[in-house]
């Protein structure tokens, strides 16, 4: 039985690697898949899924628009031996795309397999990622390390200062230029408004 999957960490940490390894084992053994990617990032043009090793391959867009149950039951029909769709900047789904999702994995019997992360540079869900935390089957980290050598878990934002930022929109495309990976000690000492003693302090 196909499972929704969600395959999370902090950035930097191979996930569109992982997600293009994963589509290639499908195809190596004759099955069928379909790669997509957030219409937002355009950094390597619209919709690529781009690793940092240099793994480069086409995608379909997605905005909070695209309807992914009927965009891939008529895929099916098509396709001799259709058995994954895997989703590269899965936080950027919305709550009734990630239903949708699991209605592909149960309804249709195809394998739906969800890369991104789980909170923002302030440490905030995105709704995407708070969803699939709730309907997928199958939940796994992919890890990283902070500079201080513990696992990073957290997302920080960065100026072109290398100063943390506290404010600002949620979304915002970027690289290493502009968000770093950090364990949650050395965030706290970058975002003091997540240290419990702050916040007494504010109220």
């Amino acid at each position: 039985m196909a499972k929704l999957y969600f395959y999370y960490s902090a950035m930097n940490a191979g996930k569109s690697t992982t997600l293009l390894q994963a589509s290639y084992n499908y195809q190596e053994r004759g099955m069928e898949t379909l790669l997509f990617s957030a219409k937002i990032d355009t950094r390597e043009g619209t919709a690529v899924i781009h690793s940092r090793i240099g793994l480069m391959k086409e995608a379909i867009p997605f905005d909070g628009e695209f309807h992914f149950y009927d965009f891939v039951k008529e895929k099916k029909e098509s396709m001799d031996n259709l058995r994954c769709i895997l989703i590269d900047e899965c936080q950027f789904l919305s709550k009734n795309q990630v239903i949708e999702l699991s209605d592909i994995a149960t309804d249709l019997n195809i394998a739906v397999l969800c890369y991104g992360l789980r909170t923002d540079f302030l440490g905030e869900p995105f709704e995407g990622s708070k969803y699939l935390l709730c309907h997928a089957e199958e939940l796994v980290e992919i890890k990283t390390v902070c500079d201080c050598g513990r696992k990073a878990t957290m997302n920080l934002r960065v100026d072109e200062t290398g100063k943390a930022a506290t404010a600002g929109s949620q979304v915002q495309i970027g690289g290493n230029e502009t968000y770093t990976s950090k364990c949650m000690k050395c965030f706290k000492k970058e975002i003091p408004s997540m240290r419990r003693d702050q916040k007494a302090a504010l109220n």
